[in-house]
């Protein structure tokens, strides 16, 4: 998994309110070790636009990927060789096919023999014992532990580069039980390895199970248990294939429908990735679907279950109208607060978001889920019909109040405010109506370019000169300092004559 890159905003186009805009992958854009760059704009509040530039699709922390390259830079030959020599050191050391090689042999060991560093997050051979002898590694590597990678790997934690949440199993056991309900055999499984992994091991386990899956992630570790067939090197912000064209066309076999065998993607991308890139590679990989389908199926969209918390539900209908949003709470086992069975606040806000008729999207009873009539949806328990808006309108699984101001339910712990004109928290600040300057008061710009600052800075810096030189302690102050630069200036006088 990975997380959309340059800078801290969620990109998109919004003018209006000033940021960083994200305008796409372009023809011919330059590269950096996580594939072809996204280029950005950044806006202020008028909607004017500054100069455009190129930033890593995959890290939205420069320490993570430090490429950077404005729109209509010329770099020389020079730099361009570096650059490539620079992504090229940045690739694995070990291809899939070697990692396939090298797993063969492994499995063929004794059990006494099978070692996993756990520094190098690599299975180990007795060759390379003596060279990962420093390092803590686990043995005695059980084949449960081989078809369970995602358990045995650290999972990747930082949120705006990897954010490797993994399924809890209920979450893992839910989603898999529904798919296969609904009548699909095959999963293009994209950012999601614990879901992967649980129809792998049991399609190995059970002869009737005919459920098939693909997993497309960034994290190339996976490579080192499963084959070129099961495993592709991905990065979902830029619909990029590491492995070029042969794991492009792995993907098109699979998403091919053959004896009916329905196809569905299930995707958990990172919360802090920018949407309009995921939407953008989550519309390429429809357009390979449909590319593969035998007529019929024109104007018809790949099945899909997208997997983001609740408050991400304008972005994503934005891109794609005909998503509903479940009320089904996902949980993860390595997170601390999207857990289920907690209460109020505390509740996990992780949901799915799917193209499926709702109605089809049938959640467990006996964790308190209903079925509206009306709706014509499973809801939470929580989740109470609002007979004026003509919905179950909570998303966060409290009960929901309808304010007649605002014309719409929100939720039980805010208030109308007569001066903001809607609902916010009973504490809350209220905003300024002309969303001026907050140093000048001015309208279209904020604190950060004001051009009042900069004169503001300087009369603080006289006055407090002026203060320090006025003072005893700042006279002494002042002549220390020149003192000390004389000092400086005639031993580097003496170091020349030397």
């Amino acid at each position: 998994m990975a997380a959309g890159g340059a800078g801290g905003q969620e990109g998109g186009r919004c003018p209006r309110s000033g940021g960083l805009a994200l305008l796409g992958l372009m023809p011919g854009a330059p590269r950096c070790p996580h594939g072809p760059a996204l280029l950005f704009v950044k806006t202020n509040q008028r909607g004017e636009e500054g100069r455009r530039f190129y930033a890593c699709s995959a890290c939205r922390d420069r320490k993570d990927c430090h490429f950077f390259q404005w729109e209509d830079e010329k770099v020389s030959e020079t730099s361009l060789t570096a650059r490539e020599e620079y992504n090229r050191n940045h690739q694995p050391s070990l291809t899939h096919r070697q990692n396939v090689e090298r797993y063969k042999d492994f499995v063929l060991l004794p059990l006494s023999k099978r070692r996993f560093c756990q520094e190098c997050q690599q299975l180990l051979l007795p060759a390379e014992w003596e060279k990962h002898s420093a390092h803590q590694f686990l043995c005695d590597i059980s084949t449960a532990q081989l078809k369970s990678p995602s358990q045995l790997l650290y999972p990747l934690e930082n949120k705006k580069t990897n954010a490797q949440y993994l399924f809890a199993d209920r979450s893992c056991q839910f989603l898999l039980d529904l798919i296969t309900d609904l009548g699909f055999r095959r999963v293009l499984s994209v950012g999601t390895p614990r879901l992967h992994e649980m129809i792998q091991s049991k399609a190995s386990q059970e002869e009737d199970f005919r459920v098939r899956s693909l997993l497309l992630d960034i994290d190339f570790r996976y490579s080192q248990f499963y084959t070129e067939d099961e495993f592709c090197h991905y990065n979902m912000f830029n619909h990029y294939f590491f492995g070029g064209e042969a794991a492009r066309e792995t993907c098109r076999k699979f998403l091919y429908q053959d004896n009916g065998e329905r196809v569905i993607m299930v995707t958990d991308p990172p919360f802090g990735g920018l949407v309009e890139a995921l939407a953008s590679s989550f519309k390429k990989l429809m357009a390979m679907w449909k590319e593969t389908e035998k007529g019929g199926h024109k104007n018809q969209e790949m099945p899909m279950f997208w997997i983001f918390p609740y408050f991400f539900e304008s972005r994503i209908l934005e891109f794609f109208p005909s998503f509903s949003m479940m009320d089904y709470q996902v949980d993860y086992d390595n997170h601390a607060l999207y857990k289920h069975g907690k209460t109020g606040r505390r509740q996990s806000p992780v949901r799915i978001f799917t193209n499926l008729t709702p109605s089809m999207i049938v959640l467990p009873v006996e964790e308190g889920y209903r079925f509206c009539a009306v709706c014509q949806r499973y809801v939470s328990s929580g989740n109470q019909h609002c007979e004026i808006c003509n919905s179950c309108t909570s998303k966060d699984g409290r009960r929901w109040k309808h304010c007649v101001l605002c014309k719409k339910c929100v939720k039980p712990s805010w208030f109308h405010c007569n001066n903001c004109n809607c609902c916010a928290l009973q504490n809350h600040t209220c905003e300024k109506t002309d969303g001026g300057c907050f140093v000048c008061g001015k309208a279209g710009h904020k604190r950060s370019t004001c051009p009042s600052l900069s004169r503001t800075r300087r009369l603080c810096q006289a006055d407090k000169k002026a203060k320090a030189e006025n003072s005893e302690e700042g006279k002494y102050a002042v002549k220390h300092a020149m003192f000390s630069r004389k000092k400086v200036k005639k031993k580097k006088k003496k170091k020349k004559k030397t």
